[in-house]
């Protein structure tokens, strides 16, 4: 039987880092693993092409929702893997949730919208299109139609996410876009549960969290035993898992030129975790 951990691995989802180049996260934060949960579109292919297609979109606000909702309806009636993953959001929700508590599907830009707009769709409720500036657009669940909206006093929110590490898009972005629209964010459904922190400060917000799967020693085993990693990759992923911290630290300190390196990268978004990991001084570095 498929389940989300077997679809990662098929869609290359889970990318293991080369030996002293571990990944920068959106936190700017490292770790020596990645996981594009937008691979569940289908594959590697498919899914960059996809967010490329919705790069072209941001400029128009209004047409965005239902050129990207048209999108991923087409891919979910012929995909596989798309659609066990929609389907397995939605079976999770409705197991966790009185759906007609739910108010507002919302998703943020912009690997949320993969999942969040056909959530909307089969659940049947009117959705949030949540920008990084805190920009928020309404449409109803069939996106017929698009609006900016400002205010949805006392409604309730379910936001749909690719995945949850620190929580950090949550914090700077989503939940004072909900603040903002006087709305209640009171759930969230979430393909991956990295495990380093972020469920938990989100449960600290009021917010009930529903994820399809965690990441643990486990899958880093099943990794090692696909010969996908080396067991001197297997001991780092198991120390970074028992303290991701310290382990990055560790790393930084025994390899100063990795900041100065990526420091020079001409990628715009390697540029910005550099800076946030630097000007924030995330791992306490003279």
């Amino acid at each position: 039987m498929p389940d989300i951990i077997s679809y990662l691995f098929e869609t290359k989802a889970v990318k293991f880092c080369e030996e002293n180049k571990p990944f920068f996260l959106t936190s700017g934060y490292l770790a020596p693993y990645y996981i594009n949960s937008q691979f569940l579109y289908g594959n590697e292919k498919d899914a960059t092409e996809c967010l490329s297609y919705i790069n072209t979109l941001l400029e128009d606000r209004i047409d965005l929702p239902k050129k990207v909702f048209d999108k991923m309806l087409t891919q979910y009636e012929n995909n596989t893997i798309f659609k066990y993953t929609i389907n397995s959001m939605i079976e999770a929700i409705t197991s966790n949730v009185n759906v007609d508590e739910i108010d507002y599907i919302s998703g943020g830009e912009r690997r949320d919208w993969f999942f969040s707009n056909l959530v909307s769709y089969f659940l049947k409720k009117p959705h949030l299109t949540l920008f990084k500036d805190m920009e928020a657009f309404v449409s109803p669940y069939d996106f017929s139609s698009t609006e900016k909206i400002t205010d949805i006093v006392g409604k309730t929110v379910l936001n749909v996410s690719d995945l949850v590490t620190l929580a950090t898009n949550y914090v700077r972005s989503w939940i004072p876009a909900i603040k903002n629209l006087n709305g209640k964010l009171l759930w969230t459904c979430y393909i991956v549960d990295r495990k380093e922190g972020g469920t938990e400060v989100l449960e600290k917000e009021g917010i009930k969290t529903i994820p399809l799967t965690g990441i643990d020693s486990s899958l880093f085993e099943k990794a090692f035993s696909l010969g996908i990693i080396s067991n001197e990759q297997l001991e780092m992923l198991k120390k970074f898992r028992k303290d991701n911290y310290t382990t990055m630290r560790e790393f930084l300190i025994k390899h100063p030129e990795f900041i100065e390196d990526a420091s020079k990268s001409t990628d715009k978004r390697t540029q910005e975790r550099v800076k946030l990991l630097k000007d924030g001084n995330l791992y306490h570095l003279s």
